[in-house]
């Protein structure tokens, strides 16, 4: 994890539960950017990364389900922060307010009650949750109640580093409409470098049937820790969603809100376009790589069977 950011999750799973809440804290502030390609999308503050408008810094993104009702757990996120007196200066050190940008999938009803949905609650032990040590995937967090494609879908991350020293991670909940396997070997399409062998004939026989209620959306975030512009951080969250249309066929359906965000640290200088492509390049990578590690990590919940589950061939003898 690269300085000034961390990531928590808070989750419920059983008694009507299944649903959960991911946030990345940045507490000196980071530049941002968004790009939405999906047909559903529900957001909150996305207008504040418009390069054209004045705020240049914001202090953590939430990934969360409970569809728009979950925007509630934005609330305890902004509390925490405000606690901490971490926001935009409102002319005295006991007054800010904290900018919160935050995203939203489809999983009700999911395993979970309709009504059961990240709360304040939900926003605020997230943030408690929040540090610089290895981050949990799968069923967890905003991927708790996530479904992709036949399987079970979940939060996800990975970290690249490019040539020239600069290091882009991401954060990703799948919750995809479309599929994540090659519909004639049942191989993840995100597992780009062949790592994982394909299944059996059996076992691809006994696959899911295709989940096609539609209300979907898969999300997530970019940090860096190259010096970045607002435009530059739309840009390389742009490139990210090449990483999502890799590892999810189709992708942004109209009933998907796929949308990533980019945050960037301001510590590396980018010297020139070459740099910077690295960067880009780089946020395509690992989004690919953090889709891939999300659905290897998912274990089945509710009524969604997990990829690991549905192929023990594929994972035997590999570590859980």
């Amino acid at each position: 994890m690269i300085d000034g950011v961390l990531i928590g999750q808070y989750e419920r799973i059983g008694e009507g539960w299944l649903t959960g809440t991911t946030v990345v804290v940045c507490p000196e502030g980071a530049v941002g950017g968004v790009d939405s390609r999906g047909g559903a999308p529900g957001t909150r503050e996305t207008d504040l990364l418009d390069p054209r408008n004045v705020v240049e810094r914001v202090h953590a993104v939430m990934l969360t389900g409970g569809s728009a009702y979950g925007l509630a757990a934005a609330t305890g996120i902004m509390e925490w922060l405000e606690q901490r007196r971490i926001g935009f200066p409102m002319g005295s050190p006991d007054r800010v307010v904290p900018l919160v940008p935050a995203a939203v999938l489809y999983d009700l009803g999911r395993g979970g009650e309709y009504r059961n949905r990240p709360t304040a609650e939900f926003g605020w032990n997230a943030c408690e949750a929040a540090d610089s040590g290895p981050v949990r995937q799968g069923t967890v967090g905003a991927g708790t109640g996530a479904s992709a494609g036949r399987f079970k879908g979940g939060i996800g991350h990975a970290e690249v580093r490019t040539s020239s020293g600069f290091t882009v991670g991401v954060v990703a909940a799948v919750n995809a409409l479309g599929s994540i396997v090659e519909r004639r070997t049942g191989r993840l399409f995100s597992d780009v470098a062949g790592t994982l062998p394909a299944p059996t004939a059996a076992e691809l026989a006994a696959f899911p049937a295709p989940r096609r209620q539609g209300l979907n959306t898969t999300i997530g975030v970019v940090y860096t820790d190259a010096r970045l512009t607002k435009a530059q951080c739309q840009r390389i969250a742009g490139a990210a969603h090449d990483g999502l249309a890799i590892s999810i066929r189709p992708a942004h359906t109209m009933l998907d809100g796929d949308t990533v965000f980019a945050l960037s640290t301001q510590d590396k200088t980018v010297d020139g376009i070459e740099e910077f492509d690295e960067v880009i390049a780089a946020s395509a990578d690992a989004f690919t790589e953090a889709i891939r590690s999300g659905l290897v990590a998912a274990t089945s919940a509710g009524e969604l069977r997990s990829y690991r589950d549905a192929c023990p061939s594929v994972f035997a003898g590999r570590p859980v």
